[in-house]
């Protein structure tokens, strides 16, 4: 059975414990190729969105429409990306946790408490909530997940103009078995992610 949606009454339990609740949340970690992006969102209870969900749920034309919502509807949004590179220099877990820091420091109003989906951040000046799956059971988080998931595959089908071999606009990076044999024919591109596991055998 397919679990439900969130409802709500998570985010509401903090926001009345600590005020202004952050959701933040990454998309393309496990991507052989483009960037880590990460969304934070704080969403503006006077101003519902209907059918926020975990973005892995949703239709990508669901997704599109969410995250014009998100955008328009939310009390504050932030958007931080790591490059391909910079996965490589710092792992992708700290190129996660950099980019989600740097997204919650944009954030105005500062929230008083965050939600993580699973990604711990280290000391911060507010509470953190670190839970696994958490897009699937908090509204902010899923506001993330659909911003952050929606920026990253736009960018992904932009590349996909300049490098044309791999199929980005339909695997968007990650490990398809066009895009490995793509890898194997034409080699990787200034985008992929050398330190990853299928492009460490082609060095």
């Amino acid at each position: 059975m397919r679990p439900s949606p969130p409802d709500g009454s998570l985010d509401v339990l903090l926001q009345n414990s600590y005020g202004w609740v952050a959701g933040v949340d990454e998309v393309g970690r496990g991507a052989l190729a483009g960037p880590v992006v990460v969304a934070a969102v704080i969403l503006d209870p006077a101003r519902p969105i209907a059918g926020l969900n975990d973005s892995k749920k949703l239709s990508p034309a669901t997704r599109e429409r969410l995250a014009a919502a998100v955008l328009e509807r939310s009390k504050a949004w932030a958007l931080a990306s790591r490059s391909a590179a910079e996965v490589d220099a710092l792992n992708v877990l700290e190129a996660t946790r950099s980019a989600m820091r740097e997204a919650l420091a944009a954030l105005t109003p500062r929230p008083g408490c965050v939600v993580s989906d699973a990604v711990t951040l280290g000391p911060q000046p507010y509470p953190v909530f670190s839970e696994p799956r958490a897009d699937a059971r908090y509204l902010c988080v899923a506001a993330a997940s659909i911003l952050a998931k929606v920026s990253r595959d736009r960018g992904m089908v932009e590349a996909a103009r300049d490098f044309p071999d791999y199929g980005w606009e339909r695997n968007k990076g990650y490990g398809s078995a066009e895009h490995l044999e793509a890898l194997r024919r034409v080699g990787p591109s200034a985008c992929h992610r050398r330190s990853f596991a299928p492009l460490r055998v082609l060095a």
